[in-house]
C-alpha cells in the first residue's frame, strides 16, 4: 500500500473519530430533551383517558433512550476499559457509529407510534402530537450534523407514519398536510445531509491541518512564511509593489481611527497612458508604470501612503498637518516629476491629472473615494495635467448626482423626462433642413438636469435600453406629424451615446421604430459622437445596417476628438457638426477660424454636409456665410422648443 493510501486512510479514521465524538456529544445534549418531551406526552395521554398506551410508549422510550445513553458513556474504541459495557472499546468506530444509527432507528420506531395515543391523529389533541414529532424531528437533525445517518435513521419512521395516517384519515386538509410532511422529511434529509458534508469537510481540514503540523516543524515554519507572502501580494500591486486598492483602503481606514486630525487623499490618473499601450505596447506600459511608482517614492516622504488602485490609476493619503504639506503644492510636485520624459518616449506624452479631497471628520475609505474621484474628473475636464481640490461646487454635484440616481427610475416611469426640438437651419441659416431631439429633465430638488448625466446615471442604473426607447418614442411623434404635414423631406435627429451604441442594439431598435411609425428611414438621423465613429469595431455593424436602411448619420461635436479620414470615409456619414467651442469665438479668434474653414473644406472634399453649432449671434451667422458654411444650429435661428412649438416652426418656415 503506498504512503499517500495510508495517509488516507488514517485521514477516515480522525474523521470517523471526530463524527463519533460528535454524535457522543450531541446525544447526551437531545436525549433528556426526548425524555422530557415523553413525559410531556405521557402526561397528557394520561389526561386523556389512555393510561395503559401512554405508560408503555413512555417505557419504551426511556429504555431505548437509557441504551442509546449507555452507549455515549461506554469507553471508546481502543480506550482501556473494564466492566459491563468494556467490550465495546474492542469495537472499531465504525461499528460504533453503526449501532447508535441502529438505536436512533428503534428510538424512532417507537416515536412512530405515537398515533396509538391519538387514534391516529384523528382526536382532537392530534394536534399537539404533530407539533411534537416536527419538533422532536427538526431537533434529531440539528443536533446530529456530524453523521447523517443517525438523524435520518430517526425521523424517517415517525415522519412516514404521520403522513400515512394523515392521509388515510382523508380530507383535502389532512392530504395537504401530508404533502406538507413529505416535503418537510425531504429537506430535514437535505439539510442532514449537506450538515454531514460540511462537518466531514471542516473535520478533514483540521487533521490535515494538524498531521502537518504535528509531523513536519519545518513545514509549519515555512507555512508561516508562505502565509505572509500571499498577505503581502494581497495587499501589493505584483507590477509596481506599491499598495493595491485591498491594501491602501485598509491604511486609509487604520489612519482614520488614529490620531490624525485631518487626511488628505489624491487619486492619479495618467494622461496620455492608452496611447503608449496603443503605439508602444503593453510592455512599455508596464515600463511606465513601475517608472511613475519610482518616482511617487522618490518625491513624496516617507510619512505619505502610496498606492496603484488598477490600470493607471495610483493614489496617495497623508496628513497634511502632521506632514507640514498643502495638497496643492504636493500636487504640482507629483505633475512637474511625471511630467518629466520617459525613456524611450517624446516629452509630454506621459502626464498627470490629480482629483484631491481634504478631509477632517474622517470619512470613511468609500467616501473619500468618490470625493476625490469626483475631483480628479474635474481636473481631467479642465485638461491634462492639472489637479483640482473637491470644494463645496462639486460636492453640490455629487449630491445632485446621488439626488438623480434615486430619483431617475421613478422620472423614466412617470414619464417626467421630456424632449425638446431646436431646428437646424440650412441655406445660410434661412431654410429649415430638420430638428435635433434634446432630451429635457427638470428635478424637483435641483432644476434643469443635463443631458449628458441622465444619459451617465442610466447607464450605471441599468437604465439605458429605457431611456433610448424612450427617446425613439418621443422623436417618432414629432416625425409622424412631420410625415402628416407633407414634410417628408424633413427629419429629426436624436444622440446616441458611444455606451449606448456599444452596448444595446440601436440598429435593432431603429428598425423596430421605423417599422411602428411607417414613415421613410430618412427622416431619422443617428448623431454619434468622434469617440463612438472612431471605436469601428465596436459600431461599424449596427451603423452598416442603418446606413443600408436609409437611416441618417451625423458625427456630432465633430473636431474635438480624433476623427481618422478613414473613419468618415468608411462610416459613410451624411454631415459633421462642427463643436460649439470652434464657433462660439469665431469672431474673435482667427485659429478659431482656421479650424472652422479646415472642417467646412474637408466637408466640401468628402461630399458630406457641415453644420456649425452655437450660432448666437448675426455676427457669427455672416461670418460663417463667408466661410462657405450653409447649415447652422444656435439660439440665434430657434431655441429648442415643445413639439407643438417644432411643429409651428414648420408651418412658418
Amino acid at each position: 500500500m503506498s504512503a499517500a493510501t495510508e495517509n488516507l486512510a488514517y485521514l477516515k479514521q480522525l474523521i470517523s473519530a471526530d463524527q463519533l465524538n460528535a454524535v457522543r456529544r450531541s446525544v447526551l445534549i437531545s436525549i433528556p430533551i426526548n425524555i422530557a418531551l415523553a413525559t410531556i406526552i405521557m402526561v397528557v395521554t394520561i389526561f386523556y383517558g389512555h393510561v395503559f398506551p401512554g405508560v408503555i410508549w413512555f417505557l419504551g422510550t426511556l429504555i431505548i433512550n437509557g441504551l442509546r445513553i449507555a452507549l455515549c458513556l461506554s469507553p471508546l474504541p481502543g480506550a482501556p476499559a473494564t466492566g459491563l459495557l468494556a467490550w465495546l472499546s474492542r469495537l472499531s468506530v465504525k461499528r460504533h457509529l453503526q449501532i447508535a444509527a441502529v438505536l436512533a432507528f428503534i428510538s424512532g420506531l417507537i416515536w412512530a407510534m405515537m398515533p396509538l395515543l391519538c387514534e391516529w391523529y384523528t382526536s382532537p389533541q392530534s394536534t399537539f402530537y404533530l407539533v411534537v414529532i416536527c419538533g422532536i424531528t427538526a431537533g434529531a437533525v440539528t443536533h446530529g450534523n456530524a453523521y447523517a445517518t443517525i438523524p435520518t435513521a430517526f425521523i424517517l419512521t415517525p415522519l412516514l407514519v404521520m403522513a400515512g395516517c394523515l392521509v388515510y384519515a382523508g380530507g383535502i386538509d389532512r392530504i395537504g398536510l401530508a404533502l406538507a410532511t413529505f416535503l418537510y422529511l425531504g429537506a430535514l434529509i437535505r439539510s442532514a445531509r449537506e450538515s454531514h458534508a460540511l462537518f466531514y469537510e471542516g473535520s478533514r481540514r483540521k487533521n490535515e491541518a494538524t498531521a502537518l503540523a504535528g509531523s513536519l516543524t519545518q513545514a509549519n515554519v515555512r507555512t508561516a512564511e508562505l502565509a505572509e507572502e500571499m498577505h503581502r501580494r494581497a495587499v501589493h500591486d505584483t507590477l509596481t509593489g506599491l499598495l493595491n486598492r485591498a491594501g491602501f483602503a485598509s491604511e486609509v481606514e487604520a489612519l482614520n481611527l488614529g490620531p490624525h486630525k485631518s487626511m488628505c487623499l489624491m487619486i492619479l490618473d495618467l494622461d496620455g497612458f492608452k496611447s503608449v499601450n496603443d503605439v508602444f505596447g503593453h510592455l512599455a506600459g508596464d515600463e511606465v508604470l513601475i517608472e511613475v511608482a519610482w518616482r511617487l517614492r522618490d518625491t513624496l516622504p516617507n510619512s505619505f501612503t502610496i498606492a496603484r488602485l488598477g490600470g493607471d490609476e495610483f493614489a496617495v493619503v497623508f496628513d497634511p498637518e502632521a506632514d507640514r504639506a498643502r495638497p496643492d503644492q504636493i500636487a504640482d510636485q507629483l505633475i512637474a516629476a511625471i511630467g518629466q520624459p520617459f525613456k524611450g518616449f517624446d516629452a509630454g506624452r506621459v502626464g498627470v491629472s490629480i482629483g484631491i479631497h481634504q478631509t477632517r471628520d474622517r470619512s470613511g475609505f468609500s467616501e473619500m473615494m468618490i470625493c476625490a474621484d469626483s475631483a480628479l474628473y474635474a481636473a481631467k475636464s479642465a485638461g491634462r495635467n492639472r489637479h483640482y481640490i473637491f470644494d463645496e461646487q462639486l460636492d453640490n454635484r455629487l449630491k445632485m448626482k446621488r439626488d438623480i440616481e434615486r430619483d431617475l427610475p421613478r422620472a423614466l416611469a412617470t414619464e417626467q423626462l421630456y424632449m425638446v426640438f431646436q431646428p437646424i437651419m440650412g441655406q445660410g441659416g434661412h431654410r429649415l433642413t430638420n430638428f435635433e431631439a434634446l432630451l429635457r429633465w427638470d428635478h424637483a430638488k435641483h432644476g434643469p438636469v443635463p443631458p449628458g448625466d441622465i444619459v451617465e446615471i442610466a447607464a450605471v442604473l441599468g437604465l439605458s435600453e429605457v431611456l433610448i426607447q424612450f427617446i425613439l418614442r418621443q422623436s417618432g411623434v414629432l416625425i409622424e406629424k412631420l410625415r402628416g404635414l407633407g414634410q417628408n423631406e424633413l427629419w429629426v435627429a436624436i444622440n446616441v451615446s458611444p455606451r449606448e451604441m456599444s452596448r444595446l442594439p440601436i440598429d435593432d431598435f431603429v428598425s423596430q421604430a421605423l417599422k411602428q411609425w411607417n414613415v421613410p428611414s430618412s427622416m431619422l438621423e443617428i448623431e454619434i459622437t468622434e469617440e463612438t465613429a472612431m471605436d469601428t469595431r465596436a459600431v461599424q455593424g449596427k451603423l452598416a445596417v442603418l446606413r443600408q436602411a436609409g437611416v441618417r448619420l451625423a458625427i456630432d461635436d465633430f473636431g474635438v476628438g480624433y476623427s481618422s479620414l478613414s473613419s468618415l470615409r468608411n462610416l459613410q456619414v451624411d454631415r459633421i457638426k462642427i463643436d460649439r467651442s470652434f464657433v462660439t469665438d469665431l469672431m474673435a479668434s482667427a485659429a478659431d477660424r482656421v479650424m472652422v474653414q479646415a472642417i467646412i473644406n474637408l466637408g466640401r472634399s468628402l461630399e458630406i454636409d457641415v453644420v456649425a453649432e452655437g450660432v448666437e449671434t448675426e455676427d457669427v451667422k455672416v461670418m460663417l456665410q463667408s466661410l462657405g458654411c450653409s447649415t447652422m444650429q444656435g439660439y440665434h435661428l430657434g431655441r429648442p422648443g415643445s413639439l407643438q412649438q417644432a411643429i409651428e416652426h414648420c408651418r412658418v418656415k
